[in-house]
């Protein structure tokens, strides 16, 4: 076929191209299936993304009783932070 290439490498490049088809072929099936086809607009509004947040009297481990020390001790410690 091309005098300045061996067999081989004709070989190669016929493979090469049948793969290239292939793929092609395979890429435009998925594409016409809808694969990549975007969910429609209502659909994702269902489910949230980010879970509701609870409230401290949803479960007894999620909240700890403080005595007066430790209270005073983290007020004092919130003062310390710098506001912007």
């Amino acid at each position: 076929m091309f005098p300045s290439i061996s067999l081989a490498q004709e070989i190669g490049l016929a493979v090469l191209l049948v793969a290239a088809l292939v793929w092609v072929a395979g890429l435009g099936h998925m594409l016409r299936d809808g694969r990549f086809r975007q969910p429609e607009p209502g659909a994702a509004d269902a489910l949230p993304r980010i879970p509701a947040q609870r409230t401290s009297a949803a479960h007894p481990m999620e909240s700890v009783q403080l005595t007066e020390a430790e209270e005073q001790a983290f007020a004092g410690l919130i003062r310390t932070i710098p506001h912007h």
